[in-house]
Protein backbone atom coordinates (compact mmCIF):
# COMPACT_ATOMS: atom_id res chain seq x y z
CA UNK A 1 0.00 0.00 0.00
CA UNK A 2 3.47 2.32 0.99
CA UNK A 3 4.50 1.81 -2.68
CA UNK A 4 1.11 2.00 -4.06
CA UNK A 5 0.39 5.38 -2.71
CA UNK A 6 4.44 6.79 -3.20
CA UNK A 7 3.54 5.73 -7.14
CA UNK A 8 0.24 7.69 -6.81
CA UNK A 9 1.72 10.69 -5.41
CA UNK A 10 4.90 10.55 -7.55
CA UNK A 11 2.94 10.90 -10.14
CA UNK A 12 0.95 13.70 -9.31
CA UNK A 13 3.60 15.85 -8.39
CA UNK A 14 4.84 15.32 -11.49
CA UNK A 15 1.64 16.28 -13.30
CA UNK A 16 1.52 19.15 -10.82
CA UNK A 17 5.18 21.13 -11.98
CA UNK A 18 4.49 20.21 -15.78
CA UNK A 19 1.52 22.19 -14.96
CA UNK A 20 2.95 25.36 -13.12
CA UNK A 21 5.95 25.22 -15.74
CA UNK A 22 3.04 26.53 -18.16
CA UNK A 23 1.37 29.46 -17.07
CA UNK A 24 -1.43 30.33 -19.13
CA UNK A 25 -1.82 33.49 -20.32
CA UNK A 26 -4.80 36.14 -19.14
CA UNK A 27 -7.67 36.73 -21.21
CA UNK A 28 -8.74 40.11 -18.45
CA UNK A 29 -7.06 43.44 -18.22
CA UNK A 30 -6.75 45.35 -14.85
CA UNK A 31 -10.02 46.42 -13.52
CA UNK A 32 -11.07 49.69 -11.60
CA UNK A 33 -13.64 46.92 -9.39
CA UNK A 34 -11.15 43.91 -9.37
CA UNK A 35 -12.97 42.04 -6.56
CA UNK A 36 -16.19 42.34 -8.72
CA UNK A 37 -14.57 41.50 -11.57
CA UNK A 38 -12.99 38.05 -10.16
CA UNK A 39 -16.29 36.75 -8.75
CA UNK A 40 -17.22 36.73 -11.86
CA UNK A 41 -14.36 34.83 -13.26
CA UNK A 42 -14.67 32.90 -10.14
CA UNK A 43 -18.02 31.86 -10.84
CA UNK A 44 -17.78 30.67 -14.08
CA UNK A 45 -14.59 28.82 -13.46
CA UNK A 46 -16.11 26.94 -11.01
CA UNK A 47 -19.48 26.15 -12.73
CA UNK A 48 -16.65 24.88 -15.76
CA UNK A 49 -14.87 22.69 -13.39
CA UNK A 50 -17.91 21.25 -11.63
CA UNK A 51 -19.47 20.25 -15.25
CA UNK A 52 -15.92 18.79 -16.20
CA UNK A 53 -15.57 16.63 -13.25
CA UNK A 54 -18.79 15.88 -12.58
CA UNK A 55 -18.22 14.17 -16.80
CA UNK A 56 -15.10 12.94 -16.21
CA UNK A 57 -16.43 11.20 -13.38
CA UNK A 58 -19.38 9.41 -15.40
CA UNK A 59 -17.31 6.34 -15.92
CA UNK A 60 -17.90 3.49 -13.10
CA UNK A 61 -16.24 0.21 -11.95
CA UNK A 62 -12.52 0.22 -13.30
CA UNK A 63 -12.94 2.36 -16.26
CA UNK A 64 -13.75 5.04 -13.80
CA UNK A 65 -9.93 4.53 -12.02
CA UNK A 66 -8.63 5.78 -15.74
CA UNK A 67 -10.55 9.10 -15.45
CA UNK A 68 -9.25 10.61 -12.74
CA UNK A 69 -5.95 11.75 -13.48
CA UNK A 70 -7.49 13.48 -16.48
CA UNK A 71 -10.19 14.74 -14.16
CA UNK A 72 -7.57 16.15 -11.56
CA UNK A 73 -5.06 17.59 -14.21
CA UNK A 74 -8.72 19.54 -16.26
CA UNK A 75 -9.88 20.87 -13.43
CA UNK A 76 -6.46 21.98 -12.38
CA UNK A 77 -5.91 23.84 -15.83
CA UNK A 78 -9.50 25.62 -15.65
CA UNK A 79 -8.13 26.93 -11.75
CA UNK A 80 -4.79 27.97 -13.37
CA UNK A 81 -6.81 29.89 -15.90
CA UNK A 82 -8.92 31.65 -13.47
CA UNK A 83 -5.66 32.44 -11.05
CA UNK A 84 -3.81 34.25 -14.11
CA UNK A 85 -7.04 35.77 -15.12
CA UNK A 86 -7.37 37.38 -11.32
CA UNK A 87 -3.66 38.35 -11.12
CA UNK A 88 -4.83 40.62 -14.39
CA UNK A 89 -8.02 42.08 -12.76
CA UNK A 90 -5.95 42.84 -9.94
CA UNK A 91 -3.17 44.44 -12.01
CA UNK A 92 -0.35 42.56 -11.97
CA UNK A 93 2.25 43.33 -14.69
CA UNK A 94 3.36 39.53 -15.75
CA UNK A 95 1.55 36.20 -15.39
CA UNK A 96 2.04 34.78 -12.26
CA UNK A 97 5.24 32.73 -11.66
CA UNK A 98 5.27 29.00 -10.72
CA UNK A 99 5.56 29.75 -7.12
CA UNK A 100 2.16 31.61 -6.75
CA UNK A 101 0.27 29.55 -8.86
CA UNK A 102 1.66 26.46 -6.93
CA UNK A 103 0.88 28.24 -3.98
CA UNK A 104 -3.12 29.21 -5.24
CA UNK A 105 -3.70 26.08 -6.66
CA UNK A 106 -3.30 24.08 -3.27
CA UNK A 107 -2.86 26.06 -0.16
CA UNK A 108 -6.10 25.29 0.95
CA UNK A 109 -5.84 21.32 0.19
CA UNK A 110 -2.10 21.20 1.28
CA UNK A 111 -1.26 24.58 3.71
CA UNK A 112 2.21 22.57 5.02
CA UNK A 113 3.47 21.65 2.02
CA UNK A 114 3.37 25.37 0.39
CA UNK A 115 5.09 26.67 2.96
CA UNK A 116 8.60 26.90 2.10
CA UNK A 117 7.15 28.59 -0.67
CA UNK A 118 6.76 32.02 1.58
CA UNK A 119 8.83 34.46 2.93
CA UNK A 120 8.22 36.60 5.82
CA UNK A 121 7.50 40.52 4.76
CA UNK A 122 6.90 42.55 7.58
CA UNK A 123 3.65 41.21 9.28
CA UNK A 124 2.50 39.33 5.60
CA UNK A 125 4.05 36.54 3.79
CA UNK A 126 5.18 37.09 0.53
CA UNK A 127 5.52 34.13 -2.42
CA UNK A 128 8.95 34.08 -2.94
CA UNK A 129 11.19 32.44 -6.00
CA UNK A 130 12.14 28.58 -5.38
CA UNK A 131 14.68 26.82 -6.58
CA UNK A 132 13.65 23.39 -8.74
CA UNK A 133 14.60 21.27 -5.91
CA UNK A 134 12.37 23.02 -3.51
CA UNK A 135 9.44 23.30 -6.26
CA UNK A 136 9.81 19.49 -6.66
CA UNK A 137 10.06 18.75 -2.91
CA UNK A 138 6.62 21.21 -2.57
CA UNK A 139 4.88 18.97 -5.43
CA UNK A 140 5.84 15.61 -3.59
CA UNK A 141 4.22 16.76 -0.86
CA UNK A 142 0.97 17.81 -1.98
CA UNK A 143 1.18 14.91 -4.73
CA UNK A 144 1.24 12.84 -1.61
CA UNK A 145 -1.57 14.99 0.61
CA UNK A 146 -3.95 14.54 -2.34
CA UNK A 147 -3.57 10.83 -2.34
CA UNK A 148 -6.29 10.01 -0.03
CA UNK A 149 -8.87 12.31 -2.54
CA UNK A 150 -7.65 10.03 -5.58
CA UNK A 151 -8.69 6.83 -3.45
CA UNK A 152 -11.98 8.89 -2.34
CA UNK A 153 -12.55 9.86 -6.09
CA UNK A 154 -11.65 6.10 -7.43
CA UNK A 155 -14.42 4.62 -4.55
CA UNK A 156 -17.07 7.16 -5.97
CA UNK A 157 -16.75 5.57 -9.32
CA UNK A 158 -18.27 2.61 -7.96
CA UNK A 159 -21.64 4.78 -7.48
CA UNK A 160 -23.12 5.83 -11.03
CA UNK A 161 -24.22 9.06 -11.24
CA UNK A 162 -24.61 10.10 -7.31
CA UNK A 163 -20.52 9.75 -7.52
CA UNK A 164 -20.30 12.08 -10.31
CA UNK A 165 -22.60 14.53 -8.71
CA UNK A 166 -20.36 14.71 -5.64
CA UNK A 167 -17.12 14.84 -7.45
CA UNK A 168 -18.80 18.26 -9.74
CA UNK A 169 -19.83 19.66 -6.28
CA UNK A 170 -16.30 18.62 -4.83
CA UNK A 171 -14.61 20.61 -8.17
CA UNK A 172 -17.26 23.49 -7.55
CA UNK A 173 -15.92 24.31 -4.20
CA UNK A 174 -12.40 23.61 -4.68
CA UNK A 175 -12.07 25.73 -7.70
CA UNK A 176 -13.96 28.41 -5.47
CA UNK A 177 -11.10 28.02 -2.58
CA UNK A 178 -8.79 28.58 -5.09
CA UNK A 179 -10.24 31.61 -6.38
CA UNK A 180 -10.00 33.17 -2.94
CA UNK A 181 -6.80 32.53 -2.17
CA UNK A 182 -5.44 34.49 -5.61
CA UNK A 183 -7.78 37.37 -4.70
CA UNK A 184 -6.10 37.64 -1.24
CA UNK A 185 -2.86 37.24 -2.88
CA UNK A 186 -3.07 39.54 -5.86
CA UNK A 187 -5.22 42.60 -4.29
CA UNK A 188 -1.51 43.71 -2.51
CA UNK A 189 -1.18 47.32 -3.24
CA UNK A 190 0.28 48.22 -6.37
CA UNK A 191 4.06 48.38 -7.01
CA UNK A 192 4.31 46.02 -3.71
CA UNK A 193 4.95 42.10 -4.27
CA UNK A 194 1.70 40.39 -4.29
CA UNK A 195 1.59 38.70 -0.53
CA UNK A 196 -1.06 36.38 1.53
CA UNK A 197 -1.63 35.96 4.66
CA UNK A 198 0.02 33.35 6.96
CA UNK A 199 -1.13 30.14 6.29
CA UNK A 200 -2.77 27.45 8.79
CA UNK A 201 -1.35 24.82 9.88
CA UNK A 202 -3.15 22.18 7.26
Amino acid sequence: MAESSFSVGDRLADAILNLVAQVPPTREEASDAPRAAAGRVMRVASAKAALTAGGLALPTGPAGWLTILPELLAVWRIQAQMVSDIAALYGARHAPTREQMLYCLFRHAAAQAVRDLLARATDRWMVQEASGALLRRAAQAIGLKLTQKVARRGASRWVPLVGAAGVGVYAWLDTRQVAQTAITLFQAPAGDAPVASETGQG
